[in-house]
């Protein structure tokens, strides 16, 4: 960031191999970085700064997000397994599995607890982390495909709807375990995803179609977009805690590189550069 240099490719070069079959998310934790690779059914574990390969964590079906639930152990969802994998971290090996019907997605940690969003049910599922059984379900819509705590200790889900469910943005009371506030979207086409924040947690932004920006006491959704798509075809976003800026991710055409760009907190363009195909999520330090 400080520099503007961009490296398209870390893990290649230092191990000499490629890292495998769609990169789906990374996750750092505890001086290594988690990285899943959903085709490739494997989370690899590297050195984040030299990004030269420590371990392979292999046995899953389709893995999508990785999440630490205490020092020594760690929750990977699954799009096809029908279950949470429970990862040794020590031992870098899946050590038993949570029963977890359907397309499991991001996940956050709060009092003790973890909280699943489900691509394919209408619930945000609830699991001890000290027992590993699912013990809750909260009603939401389908599609829940994205999760954040706030600056309050609230959790976001987004949720893009189906089956009679309607696209919404839901605000989750983690102790109580119930929704306490819902927005739902009006628009045949209304896909909210990728929902995340700022590093404070008082602004909430997501995508749908464009960049959305949203106060977390907003008592409606913003009407018009943060960051307009302009026939782009955004398919990631992220906000550095550090300062505010936003980047969000072109995917073209699926088949050629993507490209970041790089917006103000308030909206104003400061450049852009070609990352790899189809350009997914992004983990900042």
């Amino acid at each position: 960031k400080a520099s503007g240099a961009v490296a398209e490719d870390l893990f290649s070069p230092a191990n000499g191999a490629p890292l495998g079959d769609v990169c789906q998310s990374m996750h750092l934790f505890n001086g290594r970085a988690y990285v899943v690779i959903n085709n490739s059914g494997k989370v690899v574990v590297v050195d984040p700064n030299s990004f030269t390969l420590i371990a392979t964590i292999s046995g899953f079906s389709s893995p999508r997000y990785f999440m630490p639930v205490s020092s020594g152990k760690a929750y990977v969802t699954d799009l096809a397994a029908n279950a949470i994998s429970v990862v040794d971290l020590s031992t870098r090996t899946i050590v038993r599995t949570i029963p977890c019907p359907g397309w499991t997605e991001q996940l956050a940690l709060a009092h003790g607890k973890a909280f699943v969003t489900n691509q394919s049910r209408a619930w945000l599922y609830v699991i001890d982390t000290a027992t590993d059984v699912l013990e809750d379900s909260i009603p939401v819509s389908r599609g829940g495909n994205s999760i954040v705590e706030d600056g309050q200790g609230m959790l976001w889900v987004a949720c893009s709807g189906g089956s009679g469910t309607a696209a919404a943005l839901y605000r989750v009371d983690p102790v109580q375990r119930a929704v306490t506030a819902s927005y739902p979207f009006t628009g045949q086409n209304d896909s909210p995803w990728r929902l995340t924040r700022n590093g404070t947690g008082d602004v909430l932004y997501f995508l749908n179609s464009g960049v959305f920006q949203m106060p977390i006491g907003a008592g409606s959704l913003p009407m018009a977009p943060f960051i307009p798509s302009e026939g782009r075809t955004f398919y990631a976003l992220g906000v550095d805690p550090a300062d505010g800026t936003v980047y969000v991710a072109d995917a073209l055409d699926y088949v050629q590189r993507g490209v970041v760009f790089r917006y103000t907190t308030s909206g104003t363009l400061l450049g852009q550069f070609l990352a790899g195909r189809i350009p997914g999520s992004f983990v900042f330090r």
